[in-house]
């Protein structure tokens, strides 16, 4: 067995040995609930090699079977049982978590929204709470399942969307970004005849004008859709047909913030009208529930890149801009006093739906229909007050010399987190999930260790051609022939272990060996 097989062998018996019974076998199931509290769920990405694996046994695995089962995914798991994630005690945050869920489901006042009939008909007793970090872990509590419609929640992503095409020098010559000091849909303009931000009506319907506006209105609103869904990390969303048609029926105020704007000249040029209306309230009619809001809600606390997935779907300048607006503009004429109280970037919407991002550490999203006069949920806004109260989730929490007495459950990661070493491991472990997150935030798959043996060097020496393929095709390396202390090649590694396909597709790569180079 060779260096780094003995080094996958040693993480992986370090984890059987943290979750084996007296009889030296590990009940799969409890296995499963143990990566739950950790908040690693069955339906995660980023553990569905080992799931395919361990499901076709039952009851018990022995050992071998075991490390066999979690080697692929060995990141993902090795960091749950270290306490690596950026909560490492996640169990104990969500049963404190639970506490405030309990407390704030007593609360029963507000009213359902009822310019919307359909709105009017949603159950006001649901109540779902979602967690999603930016290390991926996740949990739901209570109707987390339920789907309820984003109404306004659809604002701050198609204002990325918006930027994301265009640039914000473009997207702000159509629509300001100043708090209105007004009522969401007031019919007003800012000095320049624009709406105040894009997170009020005015500003949404705005926004939705620049989205892929060479396209029929049915392929935006796919597209739409989809980059929904990508920052979900492929969870499904819905759509109600009912709500669309109850917001083009009630609509004289948007129809009326519409050509307001357009007497104005605010609209890019050859705007229609009618089809950027239209394609405003099918936004706003999207379905979705908290488990998979709370996910998109974590793509915007890491910077773009869906945690689940570790693909960048919004670039992280969008991001900056967007979590500005949602911290000064995000929960209508509350917006303020959001901000004084709670301190963190928030979206809410008339369905009952909020989400709130704390960057760099997770999102979380609620769901209760009963609304304030505000038009926020009631038990959201109570929800996360509670939490900032116990938790030093505020913006403003950690400044020097601030004593306020909460808990910090948090492991603050720095941009350099991972280092050569470890990208080096998880080379030689055959992990492509872990690199791609590591190449998310540090770039660089290329630096060797103190013998200058790289990342590609391990890969093909264990043989783990999933790897030397993302290295080589994805992971922008300058060289596919970088020479170790001893003038070795990652070719030369691939043939002096026997690991045929791998050296196959080294040549089709211009892979050769380091006796060669010297000619």
């Amino acid at each position: 067995m060779n260096t780094n097989n003995k080094m996958l062998k040693s993480v992986c018996e370090k984890i059987y040995q943290n979750v084996s019974e007296t009889d030296g076998k590990v009940h799969k199931a409890n296995f499963i609930k143990n990566l739950k509290k950790r908040g690693i769920l069955q339906d995660d990405p980023r553990i569905t090699e080992f799931l395919n694996k361990v499901n076709q046994y039952h009851g018990y695995l022995d050992k071998d079977t075991f490390i066999d089962c979690i080697s692929e995914n060995i990141s993902i798991i090795e960091e749950c049982f270290t306490q690596n994630s950026v909560i490492p005690k996640f169990e104990e945050f969500c049963n404190d978590l639970m506490q405030i869920y309990e407390k704030c489901k007593k609360e029963t006042s507000g009213k359902m929204a009822d310019y919307i009939p359909q709105l009017a008909k949603q159950n006001p007793d649901h109540f779902g709470v979602s967690v999603c970090t930016v290390d991926g872990q996740r949990l739901n509590i209570g109707n987390s399942n339920i789907d309820f419609c984003v109404q306004s929640c659809c604002k701050p992503i198609n204002y990325c969307l918006a930027l994301d095409e265009h640039d914000k020098e473009y997207v702000h010559k159509h629509v300001g970004r100043e708090p209105s000091g007004s009522e969401f849909n007031a019919l007003k303009l800012n000095t320049k005849g624009l709406p105040h931000n894009p997170l009020i009506n005015s500003g949404a319907i705005m926004t939705c004008s620049l989205i892929q506006r060479e396209k029929a209105a049915s392929d935006r609103f796919d597209y739409v859709t989809e980059m929904w869904e990508k920052m979900a990390g492929n969870l499904k969303l819905g759509y109600s047909n009912s709500v669309y048609l109850s917001e083009r029926m009630s609509a004289d105020r948007n129809f009326a913030l519409a050509y307001f704007m357009n007497e104005n000249n605010a609209f890019p040029k050859n705007t229609n009208l009618l089809d950027v209306l239209e394609f405003y309230f099918q936004c706003c009619s999207l379905k979705i529930n908290t488990n998979a809001m709370s996910v998109v809600a974590a793509t915007l606390a890491n910077g773009g890149v869906c945690p689940l997935t570790g693909k960048q779907v919004i670039s992280s300048e969008t991001v900056k801009h967007c979590l500005s607006m949602m911290y000064s503009c995000g929960m209508y004429d509350y917006s303020g006093e959001f901000a004084f109280k709670i301190g963190l970037p928030a979206k809410s919407g008339v369905a009952g739906g909020i989400f709130v991002v704390i960057p760099n550490v997770m999102g979380i999203c609620t769901f209760s229909p009963r609304l304030d006069d505000y038009g926020n949920s009631v038990r959201g806004v109570k929800l996360f007050t509670e939490i900032t109260k116990k938790f030093n989730f505020h913006n403003f929490d950690n400044l020097k010399n601030t004593d306020h007495g909460k808990i910090d459950p948090r492991v603050i990661k720095s941009l350099d987190e991972f280092t050569a070493e470890q990208i080096i491991k998880y080379s030689s472990l055959g992990d492509v999930s872990a690199l791609k997150r590591i190449r998310i935030t540090n770039g660089d798959l290329s630096h060797g260790d103190y013998d200058n043996r790289t990342p590609l060097h391990l890969a093909c020496s264990n043989g783990h051609l999933n790897v030397v393929k993302y290295l080589i095709e994805q992971g922008n390396l300058k060289d596919v022939n970088p020479v170790d202390r001893w003038g070795g090649t990652p070719y030369d590694d691939a043939i002096r272990e026997n690991h045929v396909e791998v050296s196959k597709y080294l040549t089709t790569k211009n892979g050769i060996s380091g006796s060669e180079m010297e000619k």
